[in-house]
């Protein structure tokens, strides 16, 4: 006869998780530009504030888009995610971006 066998995943926090990685900045190159913030202003659904992992993209005052490129996991989900195709992304430079301590 077999028994079950209990298993309990971890509570793990997300903001737990994201603050074991380190981003090394590369000042005044984002990786990641919005290309017209009038067309962020005018999107209504603002996917990339919903889905951006790191929380890189917010809604400002005005209705547009405040983007902050430092934390950034260089997942590319931002520009899937818009359909105006109005993200500029590309890998940060050689030593620069995302450094996961875990792998």
């Amino acid at each position: 006869m077999t028994s079950a066998v209990e298993f309990t995943l971890p509570a793990v926090n997300v903001e737990e998780k994201l603050f074991q990685n380190r981003y090394r900045i590369d000042a005044g190159r984002p990786h990641i530009k919005v290309r017209n913030a009038d067309t962020c202003t005018a999107c209504e659904l603002k996917p990339c504030t919903v889905c951006c992992p790191a929380g890189c993209w917010r809604v400002d005052t005005d209705g547009g888009i405040e983007l902050v490129v430092d934390g950034c996991l260089e997942c590319g989900t931002c520009r899937l995610v818009c359909d105006e195709a109005n993200v500029d992304w590309n890998y940060p430079r050689g030593g620069f971006g995302i450094l996961f301590k875990f792998g």
